[in-house]
């Protein structure tokens, strides 16, 4: 039990952690063009990427995959532009949209699983728990991603509910600031070679 709580921690800290911006960012634009009414949908979008995240995860631990490291770190960012460009274009969400954008979530959670996988991949490596140490790490990883859920559902509120910001206004707003720290990093991440 004790290696499924370490693990659970190093999940929860992949995301709340100083070091977690593109995974707080890339949540922030998933969730950009909802308010707290939506949360089931947000929920849903989250829990698509975790399970892809996981996925990738799985693989690259299991050596079953392996892609150049500065390119998965290209690649971060960008999947936050993109989900901020699609927010930017469509505001309020209609149901098929709202299918397209669950599976880009668990599709952009395979490529964010892909760049935390050379951080667990030794730890894991020869480990006789993987399953458990895994779901471990991934339950952690929900868990914080939850807690970011909550606090930008709580700014909704606020602004959306209590200032009575538009709707529309707010998304426009959150998807803009993503967006462009989104960009700034891409552009930093720019593979050389």
């Amino acid at each position: 039990m004790n290696s499924f709580l370490f693990y659970f921690n190093w999940g929860w800290e992949h995301i709340i952690s100083r070091d977690a911006l593109d995974h707080q960012l890339f949540i922030a634009a998933l969730m950009a063009v909802y308010v707290a009414k939506d949360w089931k949908r947000v929920l849903i979008l989250v829990t698509a990427f975790t399970m892809g995240h996981s996925l990738t995860l799985a693989l690259s631990v299991l050596d079953w995959i392996r892609i150049n490291s500065d390119w998965v770190e290209f690649l971060i960012p960008a999947t936050i532009v993109v989900t901020c460009l699609i927010n930017l274009r469509r505001l309020t969400p209609s149901r098929d949209q709202r299918i397209l954008q669950y599976g880009l979530a668990g599709s952009f959670g395979l490529i964010h699983g892909m760049g935390y996988a050379n951080n667990i991949r030794f730890a894991l490596a020869d480990d006789e728990q993987l399953a458990v140490n895994l779901l471990g790490f991934n339950l952690g990883l929900e868990v914080g991603q939850l807690v970011v859920v909550l606090l930008l559902m709580a700014l909704s509120v606020l602004f959306v509910d209590r200032l009575r910001v538009a709707r529309r206004d707010w998304a426009l707003f959150l998807s803009a600031a993503v967006f462009s720290v989104a960009l700034m990093i891409t552009l930093q991440r720019i593979p050389v070679d």
